[in-house]
């Protein structure tokens, strides 16, 4: 192995299930015959720092309140964890955490947009999703069940200092850059199994991976798995992983092996089987065998609503 070789894990979104990835990205440890070097969370993530304020707050998932047993101390997690906002966050906890900060040991929270350099890797990110009414409006502070969903909405400005970004090996982002489902129904052969609508997802961030033009992007909120290429003349690809929440670990596992900042190799799950490998064609051909047929998923992928958020 060579000594700057890199194992990357992505989770979809963990919504409170701490224990339950702590085991699957052992078992990957224990295929890959390897450490988990850095793992990467694409919100959603729901790190509640007392028992009530999850059940309070998460309510409609009924999701264990984990997370409470890591900010107290009874557990640590193995691996350093980094991670973005989604839309459904402890945002009171986060909002004095803009620029970023540390939850509990090896638990940190990236921050609402920036770059940062992470083992090596350079790493851009965008938390929340896209509410065209709020995008222009100030970030107030969640003070109330109205402020904090307002929380889970990116802001122009934030998007903005993402767009700056140049060389970057990883872009995370919560909810789909829009039209990656068209351009795999595009793709010939015929997709093997049925797509999500092709609505999901949102122009901003689509706007956003095309102006960085990162090597990778992550992304979960849908809540199924997805692989697409993005690119074009004179343009090197963007290869697009989108994660299931974290529900079974063949579709919201998703790794990556790199050597120096060049990914060699990827896969699905924890099975440790390498589903790309460095100058293959990324796409649907990817996925694990088995993957569910996509339907119109959790809601995720319908035209925005009332308050104007896509998701």
């Amino acid at each position: 192995m060579p000594q700057d070789s890199l194992l990357v894990a992505a989770l979809g979104d963990i919504h409170g299930r701490f224990h339950r990835v702590e085991a699957w990205l052992d078992a990957l440890e224990q295929a890959r015959g390897r450490r988990v070097d850095l793992v990467l969370a694409v919100g959603d993530v729901e790190a509640f720092r007392r028992a009530d304020d999850h059940r309070r707050k998460a309510a409609k998932r009924s999701m264990p309140a984990e997370f409470a047993e890591y900010a107290d101390g009874l557990r640590r997690v193995k691996r350093p964890l980094y991670f973005i906002g989604g839309n459904n966050e402890d945002f009171e906890a986060l909002h004095d955490l803009q620029d970023g900060g540390d939850l509990a040991p090896d638990v940190h929270y990236l921050g609402r947009a920036g770059l940062r350099e992470l083992d090596g890797l350079r790493v851009a990110y965008l938390s929340g999703i896209h509410a065209p009414r709020f995008i222009d409006q100030p970030l107030r502070r969640p003070t109330s069940l109205d402020t904090s969903k307002q929380a889970g909405y990116f802001r122009a400005s934030e998007v903005e200092r993402v767009s700056a970004a140049r060389d970057v090996d990883l872009l995370l982002v919560h909810e789909w850059p829009r039209g990656i489902v068209q351009k795999a129904r595009d793709e010939p052969p015929s997709p093997p199994r049925p797509l999500p609508s092709p609505w999901i997802g949102n122009p901003v961030t689509r706007k956003l991976v095309d102006a960085v033009q990162p090597k990778w992007v992550l992304c979960g909120h849908s809540h199924k798995p997805f692989a697409v290429s993005l690119e074009s003349h004179g343009r090197a690809p963007s290869r697009v992983a989108c994660m299931d929440q974290a529900s079974r670990p063949d579709t919201s596992v998703f790794w990556l092996e790199f050597e120096g900042r060049e990914a060699q190799r990827a896969g699905w799950g924890i099975t440790g089987v390498t589903a790309w490998e460095a100058g293959q064609r990324w796409g649907l051909h990817t996925l694990p065998p088995g993957v569910p047929e996509s339907g119109p998923g959790n809601g995720t992928d319908s035209e925005p609503r009332g308050d104007g958020a896509t998701a």
